[in-house]
């Protein structure tokens, strides 16, 4: 039935092509086309409307850039971040069909991960994109994607002054959209596989009064069934906006946003659980007494001694450490269970995010571009799993362990510039953020061998244990200086950036983690690039910029993720710098728009945390400098505008990104032969392309994207083959009594292709086969009614 529905989908989007294309003469009103958002340090000229990216004209580096329009023809709730992955170098991976699943989503660009990326909204930083982010937080949770009006991707090391002291590799800066000049309301409603509802409304005020202000409120709702197992994934969020004209070259601006995540989790799997326990094997979150029993077994096996590895036991479970909890379980795990880590009982992740902005900012034709703003971020989370590794009080040989988050972040930044002539268009900006952080490891006991006495989606109360509990204090400031010198048809810019990050961990429960103080300090990060117009409307670019990340500071990554031995014998620990170096053109000939780069860089530095020798007698897991990785790759974008509505789109990038050392211990034991070996999760070859249409009547879209072979051991023993998914979409514009509509179908994973999405969920190895795999979303389908009014 499945099939017959996709043959019948795709049929419908050929049949509506073509009825379309028979109807219309020329090309119609870009309702699915990119749009501009710009904002006050926005140098570029403005953005064709009818592309389906705008490429940077006039950018000294590669950027891309898509409108709303890219985010609105895909499946309603879709992440911004899945939209993206279109564009060259972009890697993005989820286990579900919109992108959203915050422990499975992934996005790396170039061979540096999201943690080496800058990810900023209207300028506000956000934080390091993990999912245990310990400085901001996902873009899925800071704004609905229906209010999202431009993103920007800098595959290179970013805007200069950019909100963000992990860049690099990459920004990706979103920017929401304005509130609308008129009155005006949204309402959409969604309806798919695995009983997935959503709801969004949107009410925009319109301009009040003569060149008065304006806002905008908007309200969502999604809530779906896990695509395997049993559990569900399920939001609510609101957004605001209000922008407020103060004299004729003054505007304020506003923003509020709030959001409730709760999220049951996937089964992390490993390539030996797919082929044992199959595609579709997940936690056993139906079954309580299963997971007990599970336990019981684990806590009964005692086939070697737990210090010394000898035959004969000691009374303790090799497995767990801990006494048996039910000796008459036995020691042989139920059917097809092979061991304890195959299937938990559940697991889920909860957030709670209230984020606000007030800023003043020059408009018009000023000749002096200004802008200030301040913001405020608050969050509350947990990371929940029920562990078999840890009995309750009551005997229950399951705990409800947490890992708990609560960020305090306030900010200001700021910028003012103008043309000073034979001196250039110069710039200078700043930034400081203050972020009161603290983290916490905690255990909840359960009371019943029969049931659930805990609820996975709620968060938890009354701990019987704290196993640590820290405050973390973060102090950033930035500031950057640019200036833009003209001659003829040549643009260069220079400048650079400096920062200073100091972080101070003070514990209240310390469970053997560290405390101390830590910064990083470079004053002087340059940048410099060019642009040359050529005849017509070709030019071509180039440019280098260097680099340095700040240490983290938080219990589950950074210096501070150690005992208090290993953080005093860190020594010369060095922050991760990389300098990167971009040559390329771009042209405009007719209906055809493209664009190619090439790339090299030079990463140094690499910090990975491993343990120190034997972990039974006591050594600590440190971070260490383990050297240099090199990348090198090209990147080409490339679109046609066709006649009756159509439009083409490909991009392709290739990229060689591998490291440039072995992995040493303190003693100068080489752990992992990892020189010359491939960097994880960073696949060769990626291409995407996609055909569109927009008419009158119909509209629809057919997409691909590909993505070679990944590794996730460093030293390259493990991989995930490549894989090709098909997206579509289909849909018609109504108009019914003299109100507008629209009904959109959209197919995820078209062909229901069985691949593996996320690598990395727990990380990587130096070699052998390891649970840090996600098994990716099958065939879903979608249908959304829409209207404006």
């Amino acid at each position: 039935m499945i099939r017959i529905v996709s043959a019948c989908l795709l049929a419908g989007t050929a049949l509506s092509w073509s009825l379309a294309a028979q109807a219309a003469d020329k090309p119609v009103a870009d309702d699915k086309s990119a749009t501009a958002a710009p904002t006050a340090d926005d140098n570029a000229p403005a953005a064709d409307t009818t592309d389906i990216i705008v490429i940077g004209r006039g950018e000294s580096r590669q950027v891309q850039r898509i409108g709303a329009a890219d985010i609105d023809i895909l499946a309603s709730g879709t992440s911004p971040l899945k939209a993206i992955s279109k564009l060259p170098g972009v890697n993005f991976q989820s286990a579900d069909p919109f992108g959203a699943y915050e422990w499975s989503e992934r996005v790396s660009i170039r061979g540096f991960n999201q943690n080496q990326l800058g990810f900023t909204l209207d300028g506000i930083p956000l934080g390091d994109g993990s999912y245990g982010n310990v400085n901001g937080l996902h873009i899925s949770r800071a704004i609905s994607s229906e209010n999202i009006g431009e993103t920007r991707v800098s595959q290179g090391a970013g805007s200069i002054g950019t909100q963000a002291t992990n860049n690099l590799g990459g920004t990706v800066e979103f920017f929401s959209s304005d509130p609308t000049d008129t009155f005006g309301v949204t309402a959409n409603g969604t309806y798919g596989s695995d009983n997935a509802v959503r709801a969004f409304f949107r009410l925009d005020t319109g301009t009040l009064g003569d060149n008065g202000p304006s806002a905008y409120v908007s309200y969502a709702f999604a809530d779906t069934d896990k695509w395997k197992g049993w559990g569900s994934q399920r939001q609510s969020q609101v957004n605001a906006k209000f922008v407020a004209p103060v004299t004729p070259g003054v505007r304020l601006v506003g923003t509020f946003d709030f959001s409730a995540r709760r999220e049951n989790d996937y089964q992390d799997m490993s390539l030996d659980m797919i082929r044992r326990l199959g595609w579709r094997w997940d936690n056993i979150s139906n079954n309580f007494p299963l997971a007990i029993k599970v336990a019981d077994v684990a806590n009964n096996i005692d086939n070697f001694n737990n210090t010394t590895g000898a035959a004969g036991g000691d009374g303790r479970s090799d497995i767990t450490g801990l006494p048996p909890s039910n000796p008459a379980a036995g020691t042989v795990f139920p059917v097809p269970i092979g061991t304890i880590d195959d299937a938990y009982f559940d697991a889920a992740g909860l957030r709670n995010d209230y984020l606000a902005s007030l800023g003043a900012e020059s408009s018009g034709d000023s000749k002096i571009k200004w802008s200030l703003k301040g913001y405020y971020h608050s969050n509350h989370g947990q990371g929940i799993w029920f562990t078999p590794y840890v009995p309750s009080p009551s005997g229950v040989p399951i705990s409800v362990r947490t890992t708990e988050y609560d960020i305090r972040r306030k900010g200001v930044f700021g910028s003012v510039g103008g043309d000073l002539g034979m001196f250039g268009e110069l710039t200078v900006g700043g930034w400081y953020e203050r972020n009161d952080f603290r983290q916490a490891r905690r255990y909840y006991g359960l009371d019943s061998r029969l049931f659930s006495t805990r609820n996975s989606l709620d968060f938890q109360d009354y701990p019987f244990a704290t196993q640590w509990d820290f405050q973390y204090h973060t102090d950033t400031v930035q500031y950057y200086v640019e200036d833009k010198l003209t001659f003829g048809n040549l643009t260069v810019n220079l400048g650079w950036k400096g920062y200073d990050v100091r972080a101070t961990a003070t514990p209240i429960v310390s469970g053997g983690l560290a405390q101390g103080k830590i910064k990083t300090t470079d004053w002087f990060q340059p940048h410099a690039g060019f642009v040359y117009k050529l005849g017509g409307q070709a030019e071509v670019f180039g440019g280098f910029t260097e680099v340095t990340r700040a240490f983290v500071a938080s219990a589950t990554g950074g210096p501070f993720a150690t005992t208090q031995v290993g953080f005093n014998n860190l020594g010369n620990l060095k922050p991760e710098t990389s300098d990167t170096y971009e040559l390329g053109a771009r042209v405009r000939s007719g209906p055809f728009t493209g664009s190619i780069a090439g790339y090299y860089i030079d990463f140094q530095n690499r910090l990975i945390a491993f343990a120190n020798g034997a972990g039974i007698i006591g050594n600590p897991a440190i971070l260490q400098n383990v050297g240099s990785v090199r990348s090198y790759g090209i990147e080409a974008t490339g679109q046609v505008k066709l006649p009756y509505g159509f439009g083409l789109f490909a991009s392709y990038a290739y990229n060689d990104s591998t490291y440039r050392d072995n992995v040493y211990n303190a003693l100068g034991v080489a752990i992992a032969n990892t020189a010359g070996k491939t960097v994880v999760d960073a696949p060769k070859h990626i291409a995407s392309g996609e055909i569109t249409y927009d008419g009158t009547l119909f509209f629809g879209r057919i997409g691909a994207n590909y993505m070679s072979k990944r590794y996730f051991t460093y030293e390259n023993d493990q991989s995930v083959p490549g894989r090709v998914l098909f997206d579509a979409t289909v849909g018609v514009h109504l108009d019914i009594d003299g109100r507008k509509f629209e009904l959109q179908g959209n197919a995820t994973n078209l062909f229901d292709k069985k691949y593996i999405a996320t690598i990395g969920s727990n990380g990587f190895g130096n070699r052998g086969d390891n649970q840090t795999l996600l098994v990716g979303a099958p065939q879903q389908f979608f249908v959304t009614l829409k209207t404006k009014f």
